[in-house]
């Protein structure tokens, strides 16, 4: 009895979970790989899933779907739309929902891991199939390899690993090389002296700090790295004071950073630190910023050789007028981690979720919107029959 994919979808879409904190997501993709037959072994890395299937001599392949979702409230008016909510690693209770599409991931994986049981007297080697947590924190990956993901369950010949996105269903983007930035991020904490709102004379505003900070950061691409190279700089959080009459005694601010070497990393980074002294400086604050940095990425790089040879096989398959090339993102991805550490090349392409034919074009939701959701169909098939294809390119008799 196959598994109904789209009820599968539909039930990941409507109970999302934060990061670290996959527990029923994990559960129900460790009971549908049992359920095939997988080798299944749950809490690799915190809350990840790793299924094997061993068919015989042959190379291993890993397939991997991340997991977890976003501290967003849906507004995709679903009937299945998420409703969620869950205490981030801050004490804070936040909204959640899958506003990246991992759950359609999940959902192809399984698929994909139903197909190739089914059919293996067409391929030979090993299978790891790998539920991961924590893509969205940069962490997930990194958290699995270090808890013995190789040591355990061998290490793989490739790496394979897609991503649905805002493009048109049944369609497959692809890319050989860089594909995606790395991803620097800092909290910073600016201080002040607070005091009453009507006598900004006698406290030091960390309020007005921060906005100086906010504006002089836009100017770190545009002046300091070169046109010919990609960056982004972005101030995602500010936070400061709990009333408008009292001068808070600090200031929060969250930055992003995308990059696509080291040197220009290094050059932004040393930047964002420059200017936040410098404006606490002349703000007369009355101690040193602070920052903490964190969220490190790599880029993500799909290795070219074996791009090459997945895309054949996509080709094959797919037929040329549904591959089209992909444009180098800034967004970020860990999935990388698995390829690095295993020594291993790492391919990785974009797959469409959008239904022209059911819905209005413009405006498209983007990934981590809260308006963000792929069409069940057809995307989980073409999600489900990229991850077959590229499997039996490898594992092919």
């Amino acid at each position: 009895m196959s598994i109904d994919l789209s009820a599968l979808y539909r039930d990941l879409h409507e109970h999302p979970e934060l990061s670290l904190q996959e527990f029923r997501t994990a559960g129900v993709l460790a009971d549908a790989l049992r359920s095939l037959g997988y080798d299944v072994t749950t809490g690799v890395g915190g809350t990840g899933v790793v299924g094997v299937l061993r068919n015989g001599e042959g190379p291993t392949v890993l397939l991997r779907a991340d997991m977890d979702a976003l501290p967003v409230r849906e507004e995709t008016g679903l009937p299945y739309a998420s409703t969620a909510r869950a205490v981030d690693a801050n004490g804070d209770e936040q909204p959640v929902a899958h506003a990246c599409g991992h759950d359609m991931h999940v959902t192809c994986l399984v698929g994909a891991a139903e197909e190739l049981a089914a059919t293996r007297e067409q391929w030979s080697g090993t299978l790891l199939v790998v539920g991961q947590p924590a893509e969205e924190l940069g962490c997930g990956a990194r958290n699995m390899v270090d808890d013995g993901l190789f040591e355990r369950f061998g290490k793989p010949d490739v790496v394979l690993a897609q991503h649905v996105g805002p493009l048109p269903a049944g369609m497959i983007a692809h890319g050989s090389g860089p594909l995606m930035a790395a991803s620097d991020s800092v909290d910073i904490t600016l201080h002040g002296r607070g005091g009453h709102g009507s006598s900004p004379e006698s406290a030091v505003d960390p309020v007005l700090m921060a906005a100086h900070v906010v504006v002089r950061l836009q100017g770190i691409v545009s002046r300091e790295v070169a046109p010919s190279e990609r960056a982004v700089v972005t101030v995602g959080r500010l936070h400061a004071g709990t009333k408008e009459n009292v001068i808070p005694d600090t200031a929060e601010l969250g930055v992003d950073i995308r990059t696509f070497d080291d040197h220009t990393t290094g050059v932004i980074r040393a930047a964002v630190e420059r200017i936040v002294r410098a404006e606490a400086a002349a703000s007369g604050a009355p101690r040193e910023p602070e920052f903490e940095w964190r969220d490190a990425m790599p880029r993500l790089v799909s290795d070219p050789e074996a791009t090459a040879r997945t895309v054949a096989a996509f080709t094959e398959h797919f037929g040329s007028d549904r591959l089209i090339p992909g444009a180098v993102v800034n967004a970020s991805e860990d999935v990388g981690a698995f390829g690095t550490a295993a020594g291993a090349p790492t391919v990785f392409w974009f797959f469409g979720g959008i239904n022209f034919n059911a819905r209005t074009p413009d405006p498209l939701p983007m990934n981590h919107s809260p308006a963000f959701a792929p069409d069940i169909q057809p995307t989980v098939k073409t999600g489900v029959d990229a991850l077959v294809v590229a499997a039996k390119a490898w594992l092919n008799r």
